[in-house]
């Protein structure tokens, strides 16, 4: 795609990376396919396609409308548009450039308003105890200690599961314990920054990015395990928010290379000691396993080699329409989506829905009766 960016833009790291990006999409339609909110409403300008030229168009001559800025939104980061793309167009990092370009064009009320939902959820003094009142479920049985060490690992504690699902973090560290590992939690007030990030607000984001990797530098630790899949995406990403001459840049890419998704750490572990009861279940993989970590299938041949029982999932390339912020942002389609998500992934009739983001778990079990756990909660039996 031939752009026009101007001079002035382009003399911007961001108009340069954006710039390269938009010439990478050869308009071949590919995205529209397998874009959530474009099968959704039908409308170009809610596809990644339609995006692109309304990001293009906002670079070239600066003009963009309240209306485009409610289609930028719209978009839900799955990157499912990525995974289809033959062309390898890094969308997802080009609707954050859009999205930081266009902050100050919006509204005050919606500045105002996203700014208060990205304190709430990255403060813990503030989520810690109001967050209670939206708990999903508490920690379950007593922790086990490991006889003998192999080796510490960190594990990222996140800045909402804490609160909303401690039984998770607590799962892991048990099955990592039998498994003889000592498991080192990170506090809650070290968030990955992708809150931020996705709410165009790059400086806090890069603050906390530095703050974490200084930190997690210090631990004696060669493996960072997250258990929430967005993070995982975050935090594999940090290299991208440096320069290469910029001092956090190898930082950087350490942090990037130690970290690993809980499923990616067990995959090649030997789990037979567990002691698991078998439940008929569905899995939902999140957007963030499956095209923004590229780990589709790892977490279902874990369960199929444990013995679970797993049907196929009509549309599981499809969001569920939580998305980090989405769902309080854009809540009339993400219920749409998490509706359409809820009866493919009912069909079966499962004792328990399991999922690897706790952003997917809360938002699903708003919508229906039956259990919804990580699959990590499954070996903790």
């Amino acid at each position: 795609m031939q752009t026009q960016i101007s001079e002035q833009i382009l003399r911007t790291s961001m108009g340069v990376r954006a710039d390269s990006i938009v010439r990478t999409c050869v308009h071949c339609g590919f995205c529209l396919a397998t874009c959530p909110t474009y099968q959704l409403l039908g409308d170009e300008l809610d596809s990644p396609r339609g995006r692109i030229y309304l990001i293009k168009s906002s670079l070239e001559n600066n003009n963009f409308s309240t209306d485009s800025i409610k289609h930028l939104d719209r978009c839900l980061t799955c990157q499912s548009c990525e995974t289809t793309c033959p062309s390898g167009v890094e969308y997802a990092k080009l609707v954050d450039i859009g999205r930081e370009f266009v902050e100050s064009k919006r509204p005050l009320w919606q500045r105002i308003y996203r700014l208060v939902i990205r304190k709430f959820l990255t403060t813990p003094i503030l989520f810690r105890y109001v967050g209670l009142l939206f708990r999903h479920s508490r920690i379950k049985g007593a922790s086990i200690q490991p006889n003998k060490s192999r080796a510490k690992v960190l594990l990222l504690g996140g800045c909402v599961q804490p609160t909303l699902a401690p039984n998770i973090n607590h799962s892991i560290k048990n099955i990592l314990s039998k498994l003889g590992y000592e498991t080192l939690e990170t506090p809650q007030n070290e968030c990955c920054g992708a809150i931020d990030q996705h709410l165009s607000a790059t400086k806090e984001a890069i603050k906390k990015i530095k703050y974490n990797i200084d930190q997690w530098l210090e631990v004696d630790t060669e493996v960072i395990i997250s258990s929430a899949s967005g993070c995982g995406v975050m935090v594999k990403d940090y290299i991208s928010m440096f320069d290469e001459n910029d001092p956090y840049y190898k930082k950087a890419k350490l942090v990037a290379n130690k970290t690993k998704d809980i499923a990616q750490f067990l995959s090649d572990k030997d789990l037979s000691e567990l002691t698991i009861e078998k439940k008929i279940i569905t899995y939902h993989e999140p957007c963030t396993m499956q095209h923004g970590q590229q780990l589709g299938g790892l977490v279902e041949s874990i369960l199929s080699g444990l013995g679970f029982d797993l049907s196929g999932v009509v549309d599981s390339h499809m969001c569920c329409g939580s998305a980090g912020t989405y769902s309080i942002l854009q809540p009339k389609i993400s219920k749409q989506l998490r509706n359409n998500k809820l009866k493919h992934l009912q069909v079966s009739g499962p004792d328990i829905i399991v999922t690897s983001n706790i952003g997917c778990l809360m938002h699903l079990q708003k919508g229906t009766k039956t259990t919804v756990k990580h699959w990590i909660e499954l070996l903790d039996d």
